[in-house]
């Protein structure tokens, strides 16, 4: 079996990796905008106070950003 610069499958393996990837980034920059619009305080304003337990929250959204990007590459790359 020789190797295809364009093979089908895996054009449209790279498609769903990307569509995947930005999926992933707009559902999280949405969680993110959800979580601070439904908190009774502002994410920002608190990081700059140096409020821990925020800092802890935004970096789970980011691993989350990690999973979802990771998941999704490696499933459709599969």
């Amino acid at each position: 079996m020789e190797f295809e610069w364009f093979d089908p499958i895996m054009i449209r393996n790279f498609i769903y990796a990307i569509f995947g990837v930005i999926v992933g980034m707009l559902s999280s920059i949405g969680t993110y905008k959800l979580v601070n619009k439904t908190t009774r305080f502002d994410i920002p304003v608190e990081l700059e106070k140096g409020n821990l337990a925020v800092g802890v929250v935004v970096g789970g959204i980011f691993i989350m950003i990690g999973l979802i990007v990771g998941l999704i590459i490696g499933m459709s790359l599969n």
